[in-house]
């Protein structure tokens, strides 16, 4: 009886489940998924019960390999091809020992063909073929796949023309790739930046090397350094991916990729901008497959949540979100048209690019070189009978004073300025050429944000500040007792953070707030007056975060201004 089978009958003779659910099983087999993987994947058991599982059948003890950090060592004598291609993780070595993760241990030519390559003994325990393949990820990185990938390019020129295929959907995998090198590289790239939940990777052209860099949670991490004498080939692919001029390198230049990895479709923006030392490329990846959020999951506290739901149910008016580039102005814009969506409102958006499909929104896409600007395409919705719109971002005077006309003339608007906090929105507007009398009539509310890590729950752990810590951000350290880290992990990449939320500043346009604005009062005065009438700053909302144990000082502090 194979272990499949063992399962299988297991489960049925305990009365866990019937034997037309476990045919339902068993219709995902398949030899790299076996029964086990798909009962855990499908929450049917938890990952410890189908561990006991196997280790009953085999007889030997089993390894949960989320909580082990494997020895760099021991990466460098079984390297990754071999373990991903095999199902195997080393985890530790005793002496002249070596203690092997795999999913099948009676596969006794595997084990004999690992103890030739090693040259020492090896002891095999039992894991999961899924968890052994996260534990590879995050264990072995790119760099190793990188490597294999470069020592295979023997050609000092790597020709270009070679590289101009695949221009439509793009298949990328880690493992199955294109057999052209270079094109294996850049897949690897995006494949790895798509685990890793990057929003951004970065092809920085230095003086003698190629640095390639991915942002997670809003920090940059060097994945590779490939030699410079690939960074043409490098760029040349992904310029071809995204149907850029190969001979253009003097003039920057944007475009897009659509591809398919790890089971879902990737849109990727690309961008490249001439330097001293080359091409710099950056491609932020809008993942289509996103789950978009509720108003009360993206980290509003309660009263915040309350006053931005009350604003965006009112009939008419400008409502702004501000903040820097990736600080989730869009994510929060979504959830405010998913909270107010309904059959009887005819709502409309312009953005650059569409990055969510929403059910019963007329969405549309600028595009300059059709003359298709926010300033025309603002312009068209008007006629278009519309309840709702949402403007992507307000970049020039003539969208803002068309946002301000639709306004006033009855409709709601939602959209973006890149501004450092609420208040100072209301002076960008001025700048712009808004005169304060449109302003105080039109604007009903701003929301300032900002996107910070929160501490991973697989290393979290409780300490004591040290005092000049909570002095800096105004706490007294007589009266703290303990805060929350992440120790660093493999779960996350040893960052101590897992994730992110927002912190959010909203405030409302009172009548006390239009008439300060009328009389050109500055950007201090106005805060005064706002925070009198109960504006959260962004560094306090961060701290109420801080006291829930969501994430840390030195993050709060890292993302937000002294206010």
């Amino acid at each position: 009886m194979d272990v499949n089978d063992y399962l299988a009958k297991k489960l049925i003779d305990e009365r866990r489940f019937a034997q037309k659910q476990i045919n339902a099983f068993l219709e995902h087999v398949k030899p790299d998924n076996p029964l086990a993987n798909v009962l855990v994947d499908q929450g049917a058991v938890g990952e410890d019960e189908a561990l006991q599982f196997l280790s009953e059948y085999y007889g030997l003890p089993s390894v949960n390999l989320n909580h082990y950090k494997i020895d760099k060592a021991l990466l460098e004598i079984v390297n990754r091809s071999f373990a991903m291609k095999n199902h195997i993780l080393p985890l530790f070595k005793v002496r002249n020992t070596l203690m092997l993760a795999m999913y099948n241990p009676s596969e006794i030519h595997l084990l004999d063909e690992v103890r030739i390559k090693t040259g020492m003994g090896v002891d095999p325990v039992v894991a999961l073929p899924s968890s052994i393949k996260k534990a590879i990820d995050r264990s072995y990185g790119i760099s190793e796949t990188v490597t294999g990938v470069i020592d295979t390019i023997k050609d000092e020129k790597i020709g270009i023309t070679q590289l101009d295929k695949d221009q439509e959907l793009a298949n990328i995998n880690l493992e199955a790739g294109d057999d052209e090198p270079i094109v294996k590289l850049v897949n690897l790239f995006i494949s790895q930046a798509v685990r890793e939940r990057a929003s951004d990777i970065h092809i920085n052209p230095e003086e003698k090397e190629l640095r390639v860099r991915n942002r997670v949670d809003g920090i940059l991490h060097e994945i590779a350094t490939p030699p410079k004498k690939f960074e043409p080939a490098i760029v040349s692919r992904i310029k071809v991916l995204a149907n850029l001029d190969i001979a253009e390198k003097r003039k920057p230049q944007d475009g897009r990729i659509k591809m398919r990895t790890e089971n879902k479709t990737i849109d990727i923006r690309v961008s490249t901008f001439p330097t001293i030392y080359g091409e710099n490329v950056v491609m932020r990846i809008l993942d289509s497959a996103s789950v978009l959020y509720g108003l009360d999951e993206i980290g509003m506290l309660p009263d915040a949540l309350g006053l931005f739901e009350k604003l965006i149910k009112r009939p008419y008016g400008i409502i702004l979100v501000t903040g820097p580039t990736g600080s989730g102005k869009t994510t929060t814009l979504y959830s405010a048209l998913e909270t107010i969506n309904s059959i009887d409102k005819n709502i409309l958006t312009l953005e650059d690019p569409v990055e969510y499909n929403l059910r019963l929104i007329r969405q549309a896409q600028v595009n300059p070189k059709a003359e298709f600007t926010f300033a025309t395409g603002l312009r068209a919705i008007l006629r278009q009978d519309p309840d709702i719109i949402m403007v992507g971002e307000i970049r020039d005077l003539e969208t803002a004073e068309i946002a301000v006309e639709a306004a006033l003339t009855g409709h709601l608007v939602l959209s973006t300025l890149h501004t450092n906090d609420s208040l100072g929105t209301i002076i960008r507007l001025v700048d712009m050429g808004i005169e304060r009398f449109l302003i105080a009539s039109s604007v009903i509310g701003v929301v300032a944000q900002r996107l910070i890590r929160k501490i991973c729950t697989h290393c979290k752990e409780s300490y004591v500040p040290a005092p000049e810590s909570l002095r800096e951000i105004g706490m007294d350290p007589s009266k703290v007792t303990q805060f929350y880290r992440g120790r660093g992990c493999q779960q996350c990449f040893n960052t101590g953070y897992s994730g992110r939320i927002g912190i959010y500043e909203v405030l409302e346009v009172t009548p006390q707030l239009s008439e300060a604005i009328l009389k050109d009062v500055g950007a201090v005065e106005l805060q005064k007056i706002a925070q009198e009438e109960g504006l959260r700053l962004l560094r306090t909302d961060g701290m109420e975060k801080v006291k829930s144990g969501i994430t840390t000082i030195e993050e709060v502090l890292r993302v937000t201004k002294e206010g």
